[in-house]
């Protein structure tokens, strides 16, 4: 088993030994197409760091940004988080990552362990109440993983819902911004 594979099972143990191991939402229909992901106007939103680095409409103003819902006991989620860490590293500083856990308040230890573990660079959150709830300005992200891609303005280019988006696919959105 590679480091990589051998990291997964350690989250996996380590997510196990602290509960984050409970039901998942149902999935949405996979795959948003992007001309229903479009938005007329920039999404506002302001998402509770983990870390002090900022994930928020105006942070992420002036680049393209790729947003990913997630829950600490979704390996979908995880393999999402893992293709990001790698285009983050590759990216620089031309492109904003953060993930954001649709996790209840009490998780965040949790979640702070959960990206600590998987080396995100970037800034990880947690998710608000109207999104919680279902609501929030990205709308129902419980089919996670959820990858949302804002253009340079703040307004949504591309959505998949309920499954992984690879590397090359999210490389192409992001070509055009």
């Amino acid at each position: 088993m590679n480091r990589r594979g051998a990291r997964a099972w350690a989250v996996l143990a380590l997510l196990a030994a602290c509960g984050g191991a409970r039901a998942e939402p149902a999935p949405s229909p996979p795959g948003v197409s992007q001309a229903l992901a479009r938005t007329a106007s920039p999404v506002d939103f302001d998402f509770d760091s983990i870390d002090d680095r900022p994930v928020s409409a105006p942070a992420t103003r002036g680049k393209p940004t790729v947003i990913t819902f997630v829950t600490t006991s979704s390996l979908p989620s995880q393999a999402q988080v893992d293709f990001l860490v790698a285009m983050a590293r590759n990216d620089g500083g031309r492109v904003n990552y953060a993930v954001v856990a649709v996790e209840p308040g009490e998780s965040r230890e949790l979640v702070e362990v959960y990206g600590r573990a998987l080396g995100t660079p970037f800034p990880v959150a947690m998710a608000d109440s109207a999104t919680l709830a279902g609501g929030g300005a990205f709308g129902d992200v419980s089919g996670v993983p959820v990858t949302v891609v804002l253009d340079r303005s703040g307004r949504v280019v591309w959505r998949a819902d309920g499954r992984v988006a690879r590397s090359d696919e999210l490389r192409g959105v992001l070509r055009g911004l």
